[in-house]
């Protein structure tokens, strides 16, 4: 066995929570193993106060963490999921898929108890054209405007005034010891989730036997089959941020069986469109499932959606 794991994150608070995370429930399994945080600044830590489209994306957070793992100064990387781009760099896997928390958007404000309850011309932090999407599409009296920061500076944002509400992701706030800051749970039906939301990716070189056996025991079989599906869809959209794009996929009892529902969204940044689909099929079969549903939205108008967004 090596003699030191060392973990590549960022430096954001919830990042530091979630490799700190993974180093505590390793060390439960492996006591004697030493393990090291490289904490790393991001090219999209970096732009805080602009919109991540016209720089390359959400893969601007992880492209320092892969060189890492490629350059092999790291063992394994911690990601949330919804922030890794559709296809990894050659010679890198997600060795193992930890349990999802709470995927559902969260709604934060000091200004009313649920999200119908905003006045008109409320002002709503969001760096997501996703949540944007769909909100505006149910709710067309309220505004949008970007929104960047760790956690914390999006917070105190909204304290400050700037802003009469924010939309994060329930998983961080929970994660982070702030659950009593979540106003109100946006149901699903409301806002489909991101890809991935809610749950830690465990990236490594696909050659490193060594970290592979040692993180097996993080590997959690029903989130992996769930962003398996999730992550196909994505893919096979060819979706990025610059394109409103959710994927949510549940694993359910159907008459004694068990079977992988996946949820699907395409939509206009300004939420006068929106195309939703959902199939199920078999949890072995995801990655076809996730493809199916991708195809059938293409079918539906997703292709010119998707067409229209990349091209502004």
């Amino acid at each position: 066995m090596m003699k030191t794991l060392r973990i590549a994150t960022r430096q954001s608070p919830l990042a530091l929570w979630q490799a700190n995370f993974v180093k505590d429930q390793l060390l439960k399994y492996y006591p004697d193993l030493q393990i090291e945080l490289l904490p790393l600044v991001t090219k999209g830590d970096a732009l805080v106060d602009q919109s991540l489209i016209k720089f390359g994306g959400k893969g601007l957070f992880v492209k320092e963490l892969e060189k890492a793992l490629l350059d092999k100064k790291a063992d394994l990387a911690v990601h949330s999921s919804k922030d890794l781009p559709a296809k990894l760099p050659d010679g890198l896997c997600l060795g193992a898929v930890y349990e999802r928390e709470d995927p559902r958007d969260a709604l934060v404000t000091p200004h009313a108890d649920k999200i119908e309850s905003l006045p008109k011309g409320a002002v709503i932090g969001t760096s997501s054209l996703r949540r944007q999407c769909q909100l505006a599409h149910h709710y067309p009296h309220l505004q949008f405007k970007l929104l960047r920061g760790n956690v914390d500076t999006r917070l105190k944002k909204l304290e400050a005034g700037q802003y009469d509400a924010i939309i994060l992701a329930a998983a961080g706030l929970i994660r982070l010891g702030l659950r009593s800051k979540i106003t109100a749970y946006l149901d699903v039906a409301q806002c489909l989730p991101a890809v991935g939301q809610g749950i830690l990716a465990i990236e490594c070189r696909e050659e490193d036997n060594t970290t592979h056996t040692l993180i097996r025991s993080l590997e959690n079989s029903s989130s992996r089959i769930c962003l398996s599906a999730e992550r196909a869809c994505s893919e096979a959209l060819g979706g990025s941020c610059q394109v409103p794009v959710a994927a949510y996929a549940t694993l359910k009892t159907q008459h004694s069986e068990t079977v992988l529902q996946l949820q699907g969204l395409v939509g206009k940044p300004d939420g006068t469109v929106i195309l939703r689909h959902t199939l199920t099929g078999s949890p072995n079969e995801a990655v076809p499932l996730g493809r199916a549903l991708a195809k059938h939205l293409a079918a539906e108008g997703a292709e010119e959606i998707i067409r229209e967004c990349l091209q502004q």
